[in-house]
């Protein structure tokens, strides 16, 4: 066995620098697509879920080529798949419940705070 064998080291996947730089531009393409749909479409409700599409499309760019999860193995996306599972549950019940509420108006307040004083010395 020579020593070689023993101080190789593993340099990690070399991925083209065209590769990092097609998806920086696509980066920037759907961050300029996401502030001109905020500013010039009205979407009422979707907005909201049009704005997480696109989100979630950046993240899984900066994911898989940026942070290399495409090139690990099963384990490795288990650990990252389950917080996301998780994310997309605690997000999808609020998404179900935020429409199913009641709008629910604050009572007025008639008294004013003197009135209330003034009740209250009554008493004593």
């Amino acid at each position: 066995m020579s020593s070689n064998e023993h101080t190789e080291h593993h340099l990690g996947h070399i991925v083209p620098f065209k590769v990092y730089l097609n998806i920086f531009i696509a980066l920037i393409v759907l961050t300029v697509v996401t502030v001109l749909v905020s500013q010039t479409v009205d979407l009422g409700k979707w907005n909201i879920l049009l704005a997480m599409i696109i989100a979630t499309a950046k993240a899984l760019l900066v994911i898989l080529y940026f942070m290399h999860l495409k090139f690990e193995d099963v384990l490795t996306w288990v650990y990252a798949i389950f917080p996301v599972a998780l994310l997309i549950l605690l997000m999808g019940g609020i998404f179900i419940d935020n429409p199913l509420r009641m709008d629910i108006q604050p009572a007025e307040v008639t008294d004013t705070l003197p009135e209330l004083i003034a009740a209250q010395e009554a008493k004593q």
